[in-house]
């Protein structure tokens, strides 16, 4: 039971860092970016590639995934999704599924149709035993790892002054235009931090979830749900919804396999019934 749960955590903060960057972009920035599991494709395929073919160890590949999508985000940003900002949620929706069947496509041609498998460093293999409870290395490295991200973007949101202007700028973009904040600069740098955080996920989730040209459109839903059901006033919400969405599927699966692919939606419904606007809604 308890190495059950602790899998669940280490699910639950990988959902977590898959899901932060659309947190940002659609909590904060007010913007539905479905695209956003292609950049986590990215990331996944960037490290595969760089970790099977190359030979570049895999703790460096984590950082040039994360500086690779957040790249090619921020030049998307100026390039396309700066021109959505204004438009309606349709619109913005329509535009970045569209992104993703071309990723989809684009990756297939390239990479083929296959899952690519991620040859680990022999460090992070294995498992050992804590107070009775069985551990995946990977797994307690993905606790780690993931944690200290939560906390790093919390303080960042919370305490900083990029943090306020963000938030300024979502709140009345004229009003932060007229006290000398760039939005347009604070929103190109927000979404490429949230593409680059997409792709770190992709990166650390390639070993567990599997990559091939799909992962966008298989793992959408779970993005969405743990933004709907954690909220978008802060990363608190997104987190623990992931965990909570986490443990719940872990458990769902192991006890009650008939049920287990429902279990995260019957969560979902469950939390959407008694708080309609998500675990920590924003308040009005």
């Amino acid at each position: 039971m308890l190495t059950l749960l602790f899998d669940g955590l280490a699910y639950g903060m990988l959902l977590f860092v898959l899901s932060c960057g659309l947190a940002v972009t659609l909590g904060l920035m007010n913007f539905i970016n479905l695209a956003h599991g292609a950049f986590a494709m990215a990331g996944g395929y960037v490290t595969v590639l760089m970790t099977n073919r190359w030979g570049v160890p895999f703790l460096l590949t984590l950082p040039i995934a994360f500086m690779v999508t957040a790249i090619a985000g921020g030049l998307l940003e100026k390039a396309l999704y700066c021109r959505l900002y204004d438009k309606t949620h349709l619109d913005q929706v329509l535009f970045s599924i569209g992104l993703v069947f071309i990723a989809v496509a684009g990756v297939d041609y390239l990479m083929g149709s296959q899952q690519q498998i991620l040859n680990l460093p022999d460090f992070l293999r294995g498992r050992f035993t804590v107070g009775g409870i069985g551990i995946g290395v990977y797994r307690a490295f993905l606790v780690v790892v993931c944690g200290l991200l939560a906390i790093a973007l919390q303080l960042i949101l919370a305490h900083t002054r990029f943090g306020s202007r963000l938030r300024a700028s979502v709140d009345d973009r004229r009003v932060a235009r007229g006290v000398g904040i760039r939005v347009n600069v604070i929103f190109a740098v927000t979404f490429a931090i949230g593409s680059g955080l997409a792709g770190l996920g992709g990166a650390l989730g390639a070993e567990i979830l599997g990559l091939d040209p799909t992962f966008p459109l298989k793992f959408m839903v779970y993005f969405l749900i743990v933004v709907s059901v954690g909220g978008t006033s802060s990363m608190t919400g997104p987190l623990v919804a992931s965990i909570l969405l986490g443990v719940a599927d872990v458990l769902g699966k192991y006890y009650v396999p008939s049920l287990g692919g429902f279990i995260i939606y019957i969560v979902l419904v469950a939390v959407l019934v008694l708080r309609p606007h998500g675990l920590f809604s924003r308040a009005a």
